[in-house]
């Protein structure tokens, strides 16, 4: 029986689902394919994702010859007779391209993907390689340079994945349709939201579940967590996904890892993707740690990749180090409060040019215009007294940046709070002169804290 992900796979541009970030109405891509102007490119991204079905559907469009191999089972000999027969159309009296599409094209070795260049070069091929693995690492520089083109697929949104499932229960002729199935309420989201972002998953276990049921009953979540054999108990409404991910983020920023650990593992064991999991890990280092503890932004940034790199369920072993480093970590939100304040001046209205000292003046005329005037700081001891601000804001002593006395952020409270002094200090003597560092004292003052 053919898997429902084959049946219900999109055949037009119109039904492809995904991918919005570069195929869309009026995209280059879009246009691209619309016009027949489609030279060649390759997916790179994770399974289920759309990379074989948009090839199809190019090929389609472009109503062009149409090759799929698949690199695993496919060598040199087989692809020298594809370009034979693609130089007798190109050259014959056809005078037609042939398109290739070449899955898992990471699995050639170089001599392997070195065959194509000669037909790629002459225009014989237009190609098409799907892979899996980071292309820039397992695809020849030779071959991505005639290619130009990458484009990277993303696990899809659960309301794209759910969108694919509710198609396909409602498509007479492809898919469900016949069946007269009903969903019990909530069931088809928790399918959708534990596929991880993965269409074929998400169909093939719908079909599974069809195949095993009476014409017109009724689909539970109990049969969704018995077909995929993982527990959904933990979160089985869509919003109970962004509730969790709250709780967590929450609990992060009121200091309790034991809290925190908890609601990551009501994600993590009812399905949540790890990205999605890693994003609000990465926002909070810089949220709510920020500059009390700099450190931990890049620390959670390699959790988080480390947990891409080894999956679920080792996954879980990062992202738990990340959580509990998070949350027992001092906290700051001042630099995120710093930026949302500086652009509520700027969204106010004109805050006013940029001061001409601290203007380019590597090109040829700026001294004419007046530019420059600019005072190297390091050639002051690391600092010396001047304006940043423009003008407005300088006069009207805009302050953004409050630093606390939280973890390490101290030392660089201590450090602006002494530049603050000398700034004060040579105001009231009324000197004209640069105001510099002298013995080591802002040094010192960062030390301190």
């Amino acid at each position: 029986m053919i898997p429902l992900s084959t049946r219900m796979r999109p055949r037009t541009l119109d039904d492809f689902v995904g991918q919005r970030q570069f195929l869309y109405p009026g995209s280059l891509l879009y246009n691209a394919i619309k016009n027949k102007t489609f030279d060649s490119a390759v997916f790179f991204g994770p399974p289920g994702t759309g990379k074989t079905t948009l090839a199809r559907i190019i090929a389609g469009e472009v109503g062009a010859g149409f090759t799929e191999i698949n690199a695993s089972t496919t060598g040199i000999k087989e692809l020298k007779s594809l370009i034979d027969e693609a130089k007798d159309k190109f050259f014959g009296l056809q005078k037609e391209q042939t398109y290739v599409y070449i899955d898992e094209f990471h699995r050639w070795n170089k001599l392997q993907q070195d065959s194509l260049l000669k037909a790629l070069e002459d225009g014989v091929l237009r190609f098409i390689g799907s892979t899996t693995e980071n292309p820039y690492f397992a695809i020849n520089n030779a071959i991505l340079s005639r290619v130009g083109s990458i484009y990277e697929f993303k696990p899809l949104e659960t309301e794209d994945v759910l969108a694919l499932l509710e198609r396909a229960l409602k498509d007479k002729e492809n898919g469900l349709g016949a069946m007269n199935l009903s969903v019990a309420p909530g069931a088809l989201s928790v399918l959708a939201s534990m596929s991880a972002g993965d269409a074929r998953v998400a169909l093939d276990r719908l079909g599974f579940i069809a195949d095993n049921m009476e014409e017109g009953g009724e689909i539970g979540e109990e049969m969704i967590r018995e077909a995929l054999q993982r527990q959904t108990i933990f979160y089985d409404k869509q919003e109970d996904r962004y509730n969790l991910l709250s709780a967590l983020q929450k609990s992060v920023r009121g200091s309790d890892p034991d809290a925190a650990v908890h609601y990551l593992a009501r994600l993590l064991e009812s399905g949540a993707d790890i990205l999605m999991v890693g994003r609000r890990l990465l926002v909070m280092a810089s949220e709510d740690i920020g500059m009390a503890w700099p450190q931990a932004i890049t620390i959670v940034t390699a959790c988080v990749q480390a947990a891409q790199m080894v999956g679920m369920p080792e996954a879980r072993i990062n992202l738990a180090q990340a959580t509990v480093l998070l949350a027992s970590c001092p906290k700051s939100n001042a630099s995120n409060e710093a930026y949302n304040a500086a652009a509520a001046d700027i969204h106010s209205g004109n805050p006013g040019d940029v001061p001409d000292h601290l203007k380019d003046t590597s090109y040829r005329g700026a001294k004419d215009r007046g530019l420059g005037g600019y005072l190297y700081p390091h050639a002051y001891g690391g600092w010396v007294e001047q304006q940043y601000l423009p003008d407005k804001l300088y006069a009207a002593g805009v302050k953004y940046y409050h630093p606390t006395e939280n973890g390490q952020e101290q030392s660089f409270k201590r450090y602006l709070d002494e530049i603050e002094k000398r700034k004060v200090s040579g105001r009231r003597s009324g000197t004209e002169e640069p105001q510099e560092s002298e013995d080591g004292r802002l040094e010192e003052a960062f030390r301190r804290g």
